[in-house]
């Protein structure tokens, strides 16, 4: 059997018991089921256990006393749910041990890193009816301090991009997070409508190119997105713009982190955003104001959404010697403008999930 006690403090402390024989976590838990005797979100936590049942022996039994603390903003686009995730998942393979577990924490590999946001993806996908991507689960497994990760979705392979060291006497810019406090929940809403639109688009625009071993948007170029423009219905056109444009740019600031040019990187992140809120149209109100209001200020490089959209977070470019003004002036522009508080804090890249002994 498996035994757990749960409790965290975003939810006041409370205790969670349960016992659950091997065999049920074999397959997800209905959630009308689950709803009747435990809180939604532990969900999260026993779909991430569930991926790791395969790695204990038939005759062994697991008990976990767990106690999570949490400072990762809920329903704010910032990942809440896949650090939980990778951090349980870190967690256990601690206790199973490498001998046991192929995804161990005490390998510090490539493909470790792979296989635990493999895991981790599954998790929320089956576990949560959550449709989400790789890449929350990515970061959180394979970040490193003082990078990024450029994650190729289709082959499951990572690159970490360092940026630019600054010279003696300078400092790179931070990112300035700005959570507009609205709240989105990417199992419930429109996140699995724009993987359908962009199913849809993909399958007309491989008609209209047999030839060209299209199987994602991410093989389309925008030159194939406008020469069928006529064909696509006008919301499938654009969804595929924004896709294809993203990825693009995603590539061209690569260079661009490395190198230091911070001010093409800012110009990329506010065409990501002009992208979102008008061909992907995944922002909000209160976003756009954030975000307006931030490539307004002094010293801000770039401000774009972050995360699934439809409120949560912004994440801004700026100098670090203007990152606390800006702050300042966000907090100030949202309470007295749209009468709602904001919360703000400054950060940079950091690693992902590790074991603190």
């Amino acid at each position: 059997n498996c035994i757990f006690h749960i409790a965290s403090t975003n939810q006041k402390g409370e205790l969670s018991k349960m016992e659950l024989p091997k065999s049920m976590l074999k397959e997800p838990i209905p959630m009308t089921e689950w709803e009747e005797k435990h809180p939604k979100w532990l969900l999260y936590v026993v779909g991430v256990i569930a991926q790791y049942i395969p790695d204990i022996k038939e005759d062994q039994s697991l008990e976990l006393d767990l106690v999570i603390c949490g400072n990762v903003p809920l329903g704010s686009g910032l990942s809440s749910s896949a650090s939980l995730e990778v951090a349980v998942a870190t967690f256990l393979e601690y206790v199973i041990g490498p001998e046991m577990s192929y995804s161990s924490s005490t390998k510090k590999d490539q493909e470790s890193s792979i296989q635990r946001a493999l895991r981790c993806q599954k998790a929320e996908n089956v576990w949560c009816n959550s449709p989400c991507g790789i890449m929350d689960q990515f970061v959180s497994s394979a970040a490193h301090e003082g990078g990024l990760v450029l994650i190729d979705c289709r082959t499951a392979e990572y690159s970490l991009i360092k940026m630019k060291s600054p010279a003696e006497g300078e400092t790179n810019p931070v990112l300035v997070v700005c959570n507009s406090n609205v709240k989105h929940d990417i199992g419930g809403g429109e996140y699995p409508v724009r993987v359908q639109q962009c199913k849809s688009a993909t399958s007309i625009i491989q008609e209209a190119f047999p030839n060209e071993n299209i199987k994602l948007l991410r093989d389309i170029t925008l030159e194939q997105v406008e020469a069928c423009k006529d064909k696509l219905d006008a919301l499938f056109y654009a969804r595929a713009k924004h896709v294809v444009t993203e990825n693009a740019r995603t590539l061209q600031a690569k260079d661009d982190l490395q190198s230091g040019n911070w001010a093409q990187v800012g110009q990329f992140m506010n065409e990501s955003h002009a992208s979102m809120r008008d061909d992907y149209e995944v922002s909000c109100s209160e976003i756009d104001a954030l975000v307006e209001w931030a490539q307004q200020h002094k010293g801000v490089y770039g401000s774009r959404l972050t995360g699934g959209g439809f409120g949560g977070c912004t994440v801004s470019l700026v100098e670090a010697s203007e990152a606390e003004s800006l702050m300042e002036h966000l907090t100030k522009q949202y309470k007295e403008i749209l009468g709602q508080d904001c919360d703000c804090f400054v950060t940079s890249p950091g690693a992902g999930a590790r074991m603190a002994m």
